[in-house]
């Protein structure tokens, strides 16, 4: 049965007043892919009752009230991605289709969501508790740089004029909140839970041993400042070795608590056996098909956590670097499930996470000391303490490829290839190119200039053409006609013109043309934007050439495309500026023919 949505429900239900109501901007799914879903059944798992207003009518106020006062408080998330990635290219023009909205239409949300529903229920119901949480509020916590207002943002906490922000996976957290607030204490007095950040005048509730941070009037006036105050962010998500961080507004002071520890396999078990629907509500079906369940209606989330620390990527200021995985008991019984179905049609699409490959913790010493604050796991060459196995997954893919029902495994979320390379037991790599790829295997070396790479902590281009080499002589052992299929960004801070043409000749000497190229896209709590909006790598201070311009950035991502005939000027100008114009001619090294 689905969570309440109406007056009628809670009739049927003979609930007289919820105890939360959460408001989302996602369309109401009920699949443990959307963090709506998971935080809603966990929350009655221990007894307490939700309702959910999925994307209320800005215009009307009226949806806000519809499923009356909550008796605890009000939840609110803008959904599963940033609303404003959800809205906006990297361009910074408005998106046509929104996934998680009935037929894909765009719109039924606002922007900067979280902000808008907060302030419309803090306006509405004055007294009440709200808390707000989901990826949006995780990732703006703090001050951060907003690329589409071109400015740095007050913490989002200040802004939305909640009362509590959860951060990160937040289940423990929601539950300690939740018991807290019905044995009666005071949502203003919850200040000590970790996983959340709150907002304070009491000088007497900042911890003694907090982290100062740069003020935000700092911040604002100093782009190095700013890049230092973020290097310590982005030190502090370990919940062994991260400490309270203040950062003081000129009416507030927002104060960040340690991260909360990682789940263990037990209660990661217990959360993705949560009698889900594992579709929409049924209210949909008239309104239209909500788009971002396609893919993962028959795909199992095995782990969480990322230890690969890729600059551009938001996951570890999330999810952290600590690796959480489900027991295999749990994900083969899901699979058991997800067979019954109906519409089932044998095909598992998924199995993994993050990054699929990662499923056990990274090194034994995580566990008791934390990670590392000075190095990667994942570098030049792998950390001696690093385990390099993919025995227990491995194991997974097989029981559930043996399932009655079970025609085949796909394994579509990412593989990491260096972790794959230095796995010296080659099984999985085989059983990979056997079993679980539909055609086509999907890698993100993103580019192939060494300089670049470095900004982006990704690992060198022989590896990649090292991995390159491995796969096709599996696939030919398999007598397998499977192919590679590259992510590439262009207009990563670091990549100047010429790192662009490097991987220009790069793609000609493969054959393979993309007919899509991701540009650089500075979202909230990435390395990646912070090198972007300072010019400095925050690890160093070091300064870092950014491709800002929009005819620099149309020139990279031009290179890439340089077969397309309408890039041909782009291309024709970015080799000039280069000093390349020994690729312009008929030669097989050649990327553009001269024009007659």
């Amino acid at each position: 049965m689905f969570l309440p949505i109406s007056k009628e429900d809670l009739l049927e239900r003979n609930i007289e007043q919820l105890d939360f109501i959460l408001i989302s901007g996602d369309a109401y799914i009920d699949h443990p892919s959307f963090g709506i879903a998971i935080i809603s059944r966990l929350l009655e798992s221990y007894g307490y009752s939700v309702g959910i207003i999925a994307q209320p009518n800005m215009n009307d106020k009226e949806e806000f009230k519809k499923l009356g006062t909550p008796r605890l408080g009000f939840l609110v998330s803008s959904g599963n991605i940033d609303s404003m990635v959800n809205h906006y290219s990297v361009a910074k023009r408005r998106r046509t289709k929104d996934q998680y909205s009935p037929n894909g239409e765009m719109g039924l949300r606002p922007d900067y969501a979280t902000i808008k529903y907060s302030s419309t229920v803090r306006e509405l119901f004055p007294d009440s508790a709200i808390i707000i949480g989901g990826i949006e509020a995780s990732l703006r916590r703090m001050a951060h740089y907003d690329y589409w207002s071109n400015k740095v943002r007050k913490s989002i906490l200040i802004d939305s004029k909640a009362d509590l922000l959860i951060y990160g996976m937040s289940e423990l957290s929601i539950i300690e909140v939740a018991d807290y607030l019905n044995s009666g204490l005071d949502i203003k007095d919850i200040i000590f839970i970790k996983g959340t950040v709150f907002r304070t005048k009491n000088p007497q509730y900042i911890p003694e041993d907090a982290i100062e941070l740069p003020s935000y009037d700092e911040i604002l006036n100093s782009k190095k400042v700013y890049a230092k105050s973020f290097n310590i962010k982005y030190q502090n998500v370990d919940h062994i070795s991260a400490k309270p961080l203040l950062e003081r507004y000129r009416n507030h002071n927002v104060v960040q608590n340690p991260p909360n520890h990682p789940l263990t396999k037990d209660e990661m078990d217990a959360i993705y056996n949560l009698p889900y629907e594992r579709d929409y509500h049924p209210v949909y079906k008239k309104l239209g098909h909500i788009p971002a369940i396609n893919e993962v209606k028959f795909s199992i989330i095995a782990n969480r956590g990322c230890y690969g620390g890729c600059s551009f990527c938001a996951l570890t200021y999330h999810q952290g670097r600590i690796i959480q995985s489900r027991s295999k008991e749990s994900i083969v019984n899901e699979a058991r499930i997800i067979t019954n179905y109906e519409d089932f049609k044998g095909y598992i699409h998924d199995i993994g996470g993050p990054t699929a490959n990662f499923y056990d913790v990274a090194c034994n010493k995580q566990k008791t000391k934390g990670i590392c604050l000075d190095k990667q796991c994942l570098e030049d060459k792998p950390c001696p303490l690093l385990k390099v196995t993919h025995n227990n997954y491995l194991e997974i893919l097989r029981e559930v490829r043996s399932l009655d029902k079970v025609k085949k495994v796909f394994v579509r979320s990412g593989i990491r290839y260096d972790y794959l390379l230095y796995d010296k037991d080659e099984t999985f790599f085989h059983e990979l190119v056997k079993h679980h790829i539909s055609g086509q295997l999907k890698v993100a070396p993103e580019h192939i200039s060494d300089d670049v790479l470095e900004k982006m902590n990704k690992p060198k281009r022989e590896l990649y053409d090292k991995f390159v080499k491995r796969y096709y002589e599996i696939n030919k052992k398999y007598d397998k006609n499977q192919f590679l299929v590259p992510y590439l960004m262009s207009s990563h801070p670091g990549s100047t013109i010429k790192d662009a043409v490097e991987l220009a000749l790069y793609i000609k000497g493969l054959g393979y043309y993309p007919e899509q190229v991701q540009d650089f896209y500075p979202t909230p709590g990435t390395l990646s934007t912070c090198m972007y909006y300072t010019g400095l790598d925050p690890r160093t201070m070091e300064p870092v050439y950014i491709p800002r311009s929009k005819e620099d950035k149309a020139m990279q991502r031009a290179l890439i495309q340089f077969r397309n005939p309408k890039n041909y000027n782009l291309v024709l100008k970015a080799l000039k500026l280069a000093k390349r114009e020994d690729l312009i001619g008929f030669d097989k090294h050649c990327l553009i023919k001269p024009r007659r």
